[in-house]
């Protein structure tokens, strides 16, 4: 049985929303999109929520984070240096927008590189790629695809001026994706996917 994965964009301020779904196996990665379409995308998969995974604490990336583990019981998981900004607006930059405070109940769980997660009887490999954030991270999902968030976009990469973000950090973290196999198809956490050697060499690093 393989990985499939959804996009249910739209979710909030443009950021793209991934069902991954093994039978009846399902995680959701920076839940975006407001509850009820994801819940709804899991029941039509025919499935359970089990994990829910953030590539960074970035707020557009979380908006339904608390309503779904509230519905599901399924547990939220980021990278630990990533942990505070669920529950700090500073930190995950909505008041840096909005000048507003909204912030999230602490994960659950916390994950480091290269770590293993299994979904079903599928792999998901933590890849640990700050610059973005200190803990933004890229999902290896069985070497099928890989999930980039805010790190790689089809066409650029991420800002790196908000709260733990470091261009030198980012650039380094780019160039030690050339070491993934280059015709992985990528999906990031705005925009397009794309081919993950396309990507890289739009990338001025």
């Amino acid at each position: 049985m393989t990985l499939q994965i959804e996009n249910l964009y739209p979710g909030s301020w443009g950021s793209n929303c991934y069902l991954l779904t093994v039978g009846e196996h399902a995680a959701v990665v920076d839940p975006s999109a407001d509850a009820k379409t994801i819940l709804n995308a899991v029941k039509m998969a025919g499935a359970r929520l089990e994990m829910i995974l953030l590539t960074h604490g970035h707020f557009d990336h979380i908006v339904s984070v608390d309503t779904l583990r509230d519905a599901t019981g399924a547990p939220v998981l980021i990278h630990r240096d990533d942990a505070g900004m669920l529950t700090d607006a500073h930190k995950n930059a909505f008041y840096t927008f909005f000048r507003m405070e909204r912030s999230y109940r602490a994960p659950d769980e916390t994950f480091s590189d290269g770590e293993i997660l299994t979904l079903g009887e599928e792999s998901i490999r933590v890849i640990a790629t700050p610059g973005h954030s200190a803990g933004s991270v890229c999902f290896d999902c069985n070497g099928e695809f890989l999930l980039t968030g805010d790190t790689l976009f089809a066409e650029g990469y991420g800002r790196y001026d908000l709260y733990g973000g470091d261009a030198s950090v980012l650039f380094h973290s780019l160039r030690q994706m050339r070491a993934l196999p280059q015709n992985l198809t990528i999906y990031p956490g705005h925009g397009n996917a794309a081919r993950l050697g396309d990507a890289l060499d739009l990338v001025i690093y």
